[in-house]
């Protein structure tokens, strides 16, 4: 916090708070909680990703707290979550029981099972257009055809595809480690893949598109070829927990999640596997697929490069460096004051200065009389030599 001995340091943060209230009376109600969650969904849907909490509602109260600093409301959904008991362990989610909202599939033209293209902007001129009416009439049929959302179906998921034509990798190791659980434990290193797809769960969407960016660019600054995805998608999951009486799983509700599977060729690297692909995932809280996208992606090279270099490096990255809060928390404390440490060092280089420049003056001309301590010292030195 800013610093209250200062000249008027507590009437400069009760002003600075008083600023913020102000501003938000002003509103006198026309935002609400539940207006922001239907106005502003993408946002709410980051909120509660980097925040690590499923409550649109709360989310959207930080969002206005937070004057519509994202980074802002996830610190404030990050203090309000750590205030919460955990009452209970849900059960293991089934990313095969999503109820699909959205579903894009880049790898083939006839997929198995359907393709939506759900509630998007992907498709849509980027122009800007003024007032309430809708730029484009809604359209309720097609060729007289009634549009409808397709039956929910079961249908064969990207790497289940690649694994029934006997090309998809075994990650199979054997074990299946205990769920590393970065909001208990500290990261640690190397990595289990459960705590870094945790971490990008989690990460802010823009520095982990930073980090997945750079690592797909070739030497000629052009992004290579072989980054594919098998499947994008964002719908519903059922979460569940044990019932205290009968023991069994009981369902409690449900949350959006985005997911995406990207696939690698695995081109012979490290003794590799030619003939075979390697399947990467990542999910996220809401609609968040730019995160899973780049997180997917990530997860492969994690893998693939684990135990060299460059795979500590990457895991070193991912666990350390991707949480917004933490890089935030650290760009916003220098706004605080440093004038200590900072006087410090510049009376130590003042110091240094003036000894340079005696020396300096004493070489330029060494048979003049020194009076100050510096320069006999140094005069002493020379003579000793």
């Amino acid at each position: 916090m800013y610093a209250g001995t200062n000249k008027g340091g507590t009437e400069a943060i009760v002003a600075a708070e008083r600023l913020v209230l102000e501003r938000r009376a002003q509103l006198d109600g026309a935002l609400t909680a539940a207006s922001v969650v239907e106005s502003f969904p993408l946002a709410i849907d980051r909120i509660m990703g980097e925040g690590g909490l499923w409550s649109p509602e709360t989310a959207a109260s930080a969002f206005l707290q937070a004057n519509g600093d994202i980074t802002e409301a996830v610190h404030l959904i990050r203090a309000h979550r750590s205030t919460l008991p955990r009452l209970e362990f849900s059960e293991p989610l089934d990313p095969r029981e999503l109820q699909i909202l959205r579903r894009v599939v880049s790898t083939q033209r006839q997929p198995d099972g359907p393709i939506l293209l759900g509630e998007t902007v992907d498709y849509t001129a980027r122009i800007i257009h003024e007032g309430t009416d809708l730029p484009l009439p809604i359209v309720d049929e097609l060729d007289g055809e009634p549009l409808s959302h397709p039956p929910d179906e079961p249908f064969l998921r990207f790497r289940d595809q690649l694994a029934e034509k006997g090309v998809l990798v075994d990650r199979d190791t054997g074990a299946d480690a205990e769920p590393f659980d970065i909001q208990l434990k500290a990261a640690e290193l190397p990595a289990q893949r459960s705590a870094w797809l945790s971490a990008i769960a989690q990460a802010d969407t823009g520095g982990l598109i930073n980090i997945w960016y750079q690592s797909i660019l070739g030497t000629d600054g052009y992004a290579t070829e072989n980054v594919t995805l098998g499947e994008v998608r964002h719908g519903r999951l059922p979460v569940r927990v044990q019932h205290p009486h009968t023991g069994e799983a009981v369902e409690i509700g449900r949350i959006r999640v985005s997911e995406t599977e990207a696939v690698a060729h695995l081109g012979g690297l490290r003794g590799e596997d030619p003939t075979t692909y390697d399947v990467g995932y990542a999910m996220a809280l809401g609609h968040n697929e730019r995160k899973t996208i780049s997180g997917a992606t990530l997860d492969i090279a994690a893998h693939r490069f684990r135990g060299t270099e460059d795979g500590k490096r990457l895991q070193q990255i991912l666990m350390h460096t991707t949480d917004g809060l933490s890089a935030s928390g650290f760009l916003e404390h220098l706004k605080l004051p440093h004038y200590v440490t900072f006087q410090s060092g510049l009376d130590a280089a003042m110091a240094a200065r003036a000894e340079a420049d005696a020396l300096e003056h004493l070489a330029e001309d060494p048979d003049e009389n020194a009076t100050t301590p510096i320069a006999t010292a140094a005069a002493t030195e020379r003579n000793d030599r």
